[in-house]
Order: structure tokens, then C-alpha cells, then sequence
């Protein structure tokens, strides 16, 4: 989380240094090439930013995957099925609590 902080601040230091070096334009060509290269830096932050993303959800589901395997592992261990455990909890109200 504070790799993504540590971006953001980055970015947005870019984004003033280039908006304050060329904040005077001569004339409409140069406006666009400015205007033109400001949304270029700001797409190329987003891509970064955008795959930094993908790539954390994508550790976070590798890490769930993980932790189904270790509970299942577990469930094993202590003689429990996952076909009891579905019965059970389908029914809504446990037949052996009555």
C-alpha cells in the first residue's frame, strides 16, 4: 500500500514539474503538443498504475487459492468431508440438534 502512496506522490510530482515548465504556450501549435504530452504522462501513469492493480489482485488470488488448499488440507486432517459440510449448512437447520 505505501508502494502505491509512494507513486501517487511521484506522479504527481511529474504532472506539476511538466505543467510548470511549459506554462506559457506561444502560439495553438505548441498548446497541443503540450496539451498532447501532458495526457501522454498521464496515460502512462495510469497504465502503471493499472498494472500495479491487476498484478495485487492477482497475488491476492493466488494467496485465497493458498489458503482454500491449506483449509482443505486441514478439513482432511480432522476426518471432516466437504460433502458433510455442505449438507449441513444447505439444510439451514441441523437435523442432530433436534
Amino acid at each position: 500500500m505505501s508502494e502505491l502512496k509512494s507513486d501517487i506522490d511521484e506522479m504527481e510530482k511529474t504532472n506539476n514539474y511538466s505543467m510548470n515548465s511549459n506554462i506559457d504556450p506561444k502560439n495553438n501549435e505548441e498548446l497541443i503538443i503540450y496539451v498532447q504530452n501532458l495526457l501522454q504522462n498521464v496515460q502512462d501513469k495510469f497504465q502503471c498504475m493499472s498494472e500495479q492493480i491487476i498484478g495485487r489482485i492477482d497475488e491476492m488470488g493466488n494467496r485465497i487459492d493458498d489458503l482454500e488448499k491449506s483449509i482443505s488440507d486441514l478439513m482432511q486432517q480432522a476426518g471432516v468431508s466437504e460433502q458433510n459440510i455442505d449438507n449441513d449448512t444447505s439444510v439451514g437447520i441441523n437435523s442432530n440438534y433436534f
